[in-house]
């Protein structure tokens, strides 16, 4: 091992977005941590990103390289393609996406999409920003497009205003919900396009409340994070966030925003 690759278990953790150096402590103390299959007692222990395998509670936990260029970009996933750096049943992972010099750097998703749904994806291979997105200190609007079929009336988009209660009693924060395409006899699937702007981050809640609501989901396509848009970015490529976007994420964050963007393309 090359000096200055290796560094401190609990760091490596926290730089993955897993948890805070604290935490990481509780964990590996509690025995829930495993380098290269062997569990650690010792929070002070040196892994090196490229070569070590760390597991947390049986499941692998990629480690960012250490490097003083972190890695952001913008992917476009498409249905059908989990939010995962690794699949145990073999399906198409976001990271199969990425060209093998960006895989090898090791970057993970921040968040998910569930599998059938699509769009905005952030990686990055800085675990402090990654732990700060997923906060709820730090909550970033997030906006979906979808379409639905059912009846959608000013009574539903109300309730959904309101802060709905899901069927298994979840109490969600109010979503502002809009009609941005209405319903057409010509279409197809004769359905109504929604613009829903969420700030927290409940598991599949869009689809829930439409569940709830008597509305059918046909697509449903995240299309902003916070400053980070999609645009008019194909489904399935990726690209690096500008300086000027990641200048604005991390303001958003309150981290300092004057570090070096790697220049890499995805």
């Amino acid at each position: 091992m090359q000096a200055g690759q290796a560094i401190r278990l609990n760091k490596a953790l926290a730089r993955a977005g897993l948890c805070s150096r604290r935490a990481a402590d509780d964990l590996i103390l509690a025995g829930a941590v495993m380098v290269n299959g062997t569990v650690v007692a010792s929070p002070g222990i040196r892994v090196d990103p490229a070569v070590d395998h760390v597991r947390v509670h049986g499941r692998e936990v990629p480690l960012p390289a250490q490097s003083s260029d972190h890695l952001y970009l913008v992917l476009h996933k498409p249905p059908g393609v989990v939010t995962t750096a690794h699949d145990p049943q073999g399906r198409k992972t976001v990271l199969d996406l990425l060209g093998p010099d960006i895989r090898g750097r090791r970057p993970f998703p921040v968040g998910r999409l569930d599998l059938l749904s699509e769009g905005l994806l952030l990686l990055t291979t800085d675990g402090e920003l990654a732990l700060r997105m997923t906060h709820p200190r730090w909550e970033h609007p997030k906006i979906y497009h979808v379409r639905v079929r059912g009846r959608v009336t000013s009574e539903k988009l109300a309730i959904m205003l309101g802060g709905m209660r899901l069927a298994e009693g979840d109490q969600l924060a109010p979503v502002r919900a809009r009609v941005i395409e209405a319903r057409s006899p010509r279409a197809p699937d004769n359905a109504v396009t929604l613009e829903m702007t969420l700030r927290q981050g409940v598991n599949r809640q869009i689809r829930r409340m439409c569940r709830d609501l008597r509305l059918h989901i046909l697509r449903l396509q995240r299309v902003s994070l916070g400053p980070i848009l999609l645009g008019d970015l194909p489904s399935g490529a990726s690209r690096p966030l500008t300086s000027r976007e990641l200048k604005a994420l991390r303001a958003s964050l309150d981290l300092p925003h004057d570090i070096t963007l790697a220049e890499e393309s995805a």
